[in-house]
């Protein structure tokens, strides 16, 4: 008998329990970029797949839960597959991150939640000003592999 899956409360729920020590470059809890990213796909028109896997878009990458965890989690495999496609591995270049969100049906559309939020302005008035141009190169770069229009 399977488990049921988990409702979008409580994967938001275990992603704010998961992220809960963590905070952003700007010092904000790290939760409020998880809020807006999981937002941003609801907006864009994404489902609750995508939404799911917005919430925890960086949880493996940031070591909040682990891949074992992830592959055992009453989660839709179009979910995890998302998780997996937007979590960057050690060496990875950024033409091959690019490359996985591209052919992984609905990741495309959390990347650019992602990025969207990553490039606010207010959010990188914040930063101080060399951070502050690095990050906005960095993701600008990523919009163009991604074929995303610029911000």
């Amino acid at each position: 008998m399977t488990q049921p899956l988990l409702t979008l409360a409580e994967v938001e729920a275990l992603a704010r329990k998961a992220h809960a020590a963590q905070t952003d470059k700007a010092g904000r809890p790290y939760a409020e970029h998880l809020q807006a990213v999981a937002d941003g796909v609801r907006e864009r028109g994404g489902d609750d797949d995508q939404i799911a896997a917005a919430w925890l878009h960086d949880a493996v990458e940031d070591d909040a839960l682990s891949e074992e965890w992830l592959a055992e989690a009453a989660l839709t495999p179009r979910t995890k597959d998302i998780v997996l496609a937007l979590t960057k591995q050690d060496g990875e270049s950024p033409e091959s991150y690019a490359r996985r969100i591209r052919t992984t049906r609905g990741a495309l559309l959390v990347k650019a939640s992602d990025l969207a939020h990553n490039a606010d302005p207010d959010r990188l008035a914040a930063l101080d000003e060399h951070t502050r141009a690095r990050l906005t190169k960095k993701y600008a770069a990523m919009r163009s592999l991604l074929g995303l229009p610029p911000a």
